[in-house]
């Protein structure tokens, strides 16, 4: 029996599974799906290959980017907000282009092109990620003919350019006085709506993202065991599912359990958000009353980074450390150490004066 999907769009995705056979195609109309589906499933029945359709159909990258983007909406897998936006431009500059077409020529023109108009190594290095992706998801889901080797080649080529690059690791911290004046400005801004120097406060005690503050839930709230779920929590392979209970400490000047208790006097009903706002604007918010106040250089996301050195500055042990930020990887956590060279003499000499040399 074939599956009919209403996608967001409107359109109908028809979905045949038959003896071993995938197909799919997506309409305007739900009859038009249902009377190709049944067409679809007599022809496998009577052991004739199914009639790809949408093979014919689908010929610039614009339709494989609604094609992903569609199943994902159809299989409940929502898509991040970096990789949606991405998508939507890909869409929107170069969409049109045949996807057959785009060669490794083409992605080195595309990455030359991106280059001069002032996007950076580590952009167009996604966006031709998100390009390869697509092309591989409408290989594997819909069996369309894509070639996925020179978008690779052109990959390789940008790189050797120096036009695709990783981007480079920020160590900036904010000072406490730059971190008093952030608050001083918030706490004397009637318009302010959301409590911006609990949010900050917050995400120092906790190292949490800003979209992560947003989305923890007094039902994942832990208080006897001083913890909390962090639902989806970013991860470079797959976030989806990658749910962690995280400590909530005192120990690097704010305390997290405290500020979460601030906030419920304000506690909704209607929403089971610790904190209900919006990255977008706590981003915002901190942007713009940086820039009022001439404090250079200073994103939100650097209150990740403080969080992370003043644990280990409290004592914490990597691992420990780890367990709190989410770092899977501990070798990510080496530059928040910051240890040098006369951090090693100082050690060495603490460790002299502990041996007596008569012993």
């Amino acid at each position: 029996m074939a599956t009919f999907v209403n996608l967001p769009s409107g359109a109908w995705r028809a979905i045949v599974r038959r003896k071993g056979r995938y197909i799919s195609e997506t309409f305007k109309l739900r009859e038009d799906a249902r009377r190709w589906a049944t067409a679809q499933e007599s022809a496998i029945d009577n052991g004739a290959a199914p009639k790809k359709t949408y093979v014919t159909t689908k010929t610039s990258l614009a339709h494989l980017i609604d094609l992903h983007i569609d199943d994902l909406a159809a299989a409940k897998k929502p898509i991040g907000r970096t990789k949606l936006e991405a998508l939507l431009h890909l869409r929107r500059t170069i969409g049109e282009t045949r996807f057959a077409k785009i060669d490794r020529q083409f992605i080195i023109d595309f990455g030359r092109e991106r280059a001069k108009g002032g996007t950076g190594p580590v952009t167009i290095g996604m966006y031709v990620g998100w390009i390869k992706l697509v092309f591989a998801h409408a290989s594997a889901v819909h069996e369309i003919e894509t070639k996925i080797e020179p978008i690779e080649k052109g990959r390789l080529a940008l790189k050797h350019l120096g036009l695709i690059g990783k981007s480079q690791e920020r160590d900036r911290r904010p000072t406490q006085e730059e971190l008093d004046r952030l608050f001083k400005s918030f706490d004397e801004n009637l318009w302010q709506r959301n409590p911006m120097t609990r949010i900050i406060q917050f995400a120092i005690a906790t190292a949490m993202r800003q979209d992560e503050i947003c989305r923890i839930t007094w039902s994942d709230l832990d208080l006897r065991a001083k913890t909390i779920i962090i639902r989806d929590r970013k991860d470079p392979r797959d976030k989806y599912g990658n749910d962690q209970r995280v400590p909530l400490v005192n120990i690097n000047g704010y305390d997290a359990l405290g500020l979460i208790e601030e906030q419920r006097a304000i506690r909704s009903n209607f929403d089971d958000r610790i904190f209900p706002y919006t990255a977008t604007a706590i981003s915002a918010a901190f942007t713009r009353t940086a820039a009022k106040l001439q404090i250079d250089d200073l994103h939100f996301h650097d209150t990740r980074h403080e969080a992370t050195s003043r644990f280990f500055e409290a004592g914490l042990k990597i691992e420990q450390v780890a367990l709190i930020t989410g770092h899977k990887d501990w070798k990510m956590l080496r530059r928040y150490t910051h240890i040098k060279a006369k951090s090693v003499h100082a050690a060495v000499a603490q460790l002299q004066t502990w041996t007596d040399p008569d012993d």
